[in-house]
């Protein structure tokens, strides 16, 4: 990492790298076999840059929120901006009330000891949540590294705190390699593209780095970028486009709803539901995105219950529901707005509809399936062939199996198979 030009991506506000799961080896094989191809510093170039397979087959990665602002803890990880740059009175008054006069912001960096940090948890966590990528603050917009580096001299987590190389144990953790294959770029908005030398890393970066036919790169690189440049596009936090946009996108969205950074002053109700995830898992990776969803830890590395609870349960649909999820495309239709809320995507030859509402009659209806002579249809989780007949106003209708709701394999976001259908 410190072999990369310094002045084309310190300066950014916030860096965060994706440490692969496990990136398919076919994956890898396939984008090696490419023609190299040297790019040019300028957008026409980098822009016809493919994006590489294993990115748009992950289809759900975890996003971590973990620095200096987890040890106060509250209101979000913006804390330092909200307390001394709006001087917001909240946050003015959540300091009286809690730290001694003179207390200043690089206090808390001795207090970041990441006591309880266990990679090897985290990873095993993040796996049994079905991911297959993690993105992790190496850097958030007051500086703070998560790594020794040797350009924030006194402000990492080697220097200060914890004095461990987090991003390094992490990716230890989760794989043997210590190279970025994902930057997730930030606080682009201050400053056009010519500001950050954007162009000129990403040149160096597809052309030259040790990750240059793998590494994947967000569309966060100066003003005006958003949606525009880059490799996928990000456009904006918790983007939802309403139609199949022509371009690979990604979601990121937290479990908690109000902040990204652990808060100790969450309450439930601003937890995102199991369903509500699922639901957006479904929709996402139906429109063609990639799902990453937000935890943040505490300052000593724990991640709270509540969290582990929500990705556990994002686990356990994928591993009856992946099949239609990993490496799937998006269908030629998306969703069906009728009562059910069935989205749609295809894998090979055999499409999936998802329907997110049990119809109460127990037939649900699909419209946009055409059945033919070949024609096999079932419910993920369950073995069993489902009795199906089509209707010329109704198009599909499949009988649903008629067993106890604690029978299905999942409690919401059920999927059917439907192979042989045009």
């Amino acid at each position: 990492m410190r072999s990369w030009p310094v002045g084309s991506w310190q300066l950014l506000g916030l860096l965060l790298l994706h440490l692969a799961a496990a990136p398919a080896a076919e994956s890898i094989l396939r984008a090696t076999k490419r023609p190299r191809h040297r790019y040019t510093p300028d957008w026409q170039s980098l822009d016809s840059r493919p994006l590489p397979d294993w990115y748009d087959e992950a289809k759900f990665g975890v996003f971590v929120h973990w620095g200096v602002f987890s040890v106060p803890s509250w209101g979000s990880e913006w804390f330092w901006w909200h307390w001394k740059g709006q001087r917001q009175p909240q946050f003015q008054e959540f300091m009286n009330e809690n730290y001694p006069p003179g207390f200043s912001y690089p206090d808390f960096g001795s207090q970041f000891t990441a006591k309880f940090f266990h990679p090897d948890q985290w990873a095993k966590l993040f796996q049994a949540a079905g991911a297959k990528y993690v993105v992790l603050t190496a850097k958030h917009h007051e500086g703070f590294t998560n790594w020794p580096s040797p350009v924030s001299w006194n402000w990492n987590s080697k220097d200060l705190g914890a004095h461990r190389d987090l991003v390094g144990e992490l990716g230890t953790a989760i794989r043997k390699r210590y190279k970025p294959d994902l930057i997730w770029s930030d606080g682009e908005w201050e400053c056009p593209y010519t500001y950050w030398n954007s162009t000129e890393f990403l040149a160096w970066l597809y052309n030259d780095s040790p990750v240059k036919d793998v590494v994947v790169v967000n569309d966060r690189w100066g003003q005006n970028c958003s949606c525009h440049h880059g490799g996928y596009y990000n456009c904006k936090d918790k983007f939802k486009p309403e139609h199949l946009p022509d371009h690979k996108w990604e979601m990121c969205t937290s479990i908690d709803q109000l902040s990204w950074g652990y808060r100790r002053n969450m309450v439930i109700s601003e937890i995102a539901s199991e369903s509500e995830i699922i639901s957006e898992l479904v929709q996402t990776v139906s429109l063609g995105g990639n799902y990453l969803l937000n935890i943040g830890p505490t300052k000593d590395g724990l991640i709270v219950p509540i969290f582990q609870e929500r990705l556990l349960a994002v686990g356990k649909w994928l591993s009856i529901n992946g099949e239609a999820i990993y490496a799937s495309k998006p269908w030629k239709v998306q969703l069906e707005k009728n009562t059910t809320s069935v989205w749609y995507t295809t894998k090979e030859s055999a499409v999936y509809a998802i329907f997110l509402h049990w119809p109460e009659s127990g037939f649900l209806h699909l419209e946009s399936p055409i059945a033919t002579s070949l024609t096999k249809i079932t419910m993920l989780g369950i073995q069993k062939e489902l009795k199906w007949t089509t209707d010329p106003s109704e198009g599909l209708l499949i009988k649903l199996p008629q067993i106890p709701p604690s029978a299905l394999p999942v409690e919401y976001g059920w999927t059917i198979k439907l192979a042989g259908v045009q």
